[in-house]
C-alpha cells in the first residue's frame, strides 16, 4: 500500500450510478494523469463497473472504497482489485485485512483508532473525514508520537488545500472525489473530467 501511495499522490474517489459509465470515466481520468481509482461500494453499479474497468482499462489501478465488512474484503479480492480502502476500522475488519491477498488502507479519525491499527501491524492509514477532524493541523500533531506512519487524507481535500496536505512529511497521497463529480458523470462530461484530472495532477507536482 505504501508503494502505491508513494507512486500515486492523488487517488480518485469514484461513486458510480451506472456501470456503463465506468470505462469512459476511467479513460478520462487516466488521460488526465490519474491512474489510481477507488470505486466506492456504495451503489449497485459498483461491482459491474469495477469489472468493466479491470477488463477494458488494464492500465487503471483499481481499488474498492467504503469497504466496511469481511464480505466486501472477499468481494474486492474476487473482483481482482489491487487494494481496498475503508472509511473506518473495526477489529474484525483489521484482522480480515491482514489475511487478505491485497492491501487494506484502514480509515481512522482518532489517535486511539490509529493505535489499534498499529497493534494489527498497519503503518499506512486513510484519515477520514480529514478536514472535519482537524486536517493539516491534526496530521502535523501526529508526526511527533507516530513518526513512522503515513497517511492518505480524504474528505474535504480540494484544489485549494491539496498542496498543503501533500507538503506534509507524513502524507504520501490524498483521496478526492472532486475530480469526478457525480453530476459530471451523470451528464457524461468526460472531457471536463479529464481537464479536472489534469489540473489536479498539476497541483500535485
Amino acid at each position: 500500500m505504501r508503494k502505491l501511495m508513494e507512486e500515486h499522490p492523488l487517488i480518485a474517489v469514484i461513486t458510480l450510478e451506472h456501470s456503463e459509465d465506468a470505462v469512459p470515466l476511467a479513460r478520462a481520468l487516466i488521460t488526465g494523469g490519474i491512474f489510481a481509482l477507488e470505486i466506492t461500494l456504495r451503489t449497485d453499479a459498483a461491482v459491474d463497473g469495477i469489472r468493466n474497468i479491470i477488463e477494458s482499462v488494464p492500465e487503471a489501478i483499481v481499488g474498492t472504497g467504503t469497504v466496511c465488512s469481511e464480505q466486501q474484503i472477499s468481494l474486492s479480492q474476487d473482483l481482482g482489485c489491487r487494494y481496498m480502502v475503508s472509511p473506518g476500522s473495526t477489529s474484525r475488519l483489521l484482522e480480515a485485512g491482514q489475511r487478505a491477498s491485497i492491501p487494506l488502507l484502514p480509515g481512522v479519525s482518532t489517535v486511539s483508532e490509529l493505535m489499534e491499527g498499529m497493534q494489527y501491524g498497519y503503518r499506512n492509514f486513510k484519515l477520514f473525514p480529514a478536514h472535519s477532524v482537524g486536517g493539516v493541523s491534526f496530521l502535523k500533531a501526529l508526526m511527533g508520537p507516530f513518526p513512522g506512519l503515513k497517511f492518505c487524507p480524504t474528505g474535504g481535500v480540494n484544489p485549494d488545500n491539496i498542496r498543503e496536505y501533500l507538503a506534509l512529511d507524513n502524507v504520501l497521497s490524498v483521496g478526492g472525489s472532486w475530480i469526478a463529480p457525480r453530476a459530471m458523470i451523470r451528464d457524461k462530461k468526460w472531457s471536463d473530467i479529464e481537464k479536472l484530472a489534469t489540473r489536479a495532477m498539476e497541483l500535485c507536482s
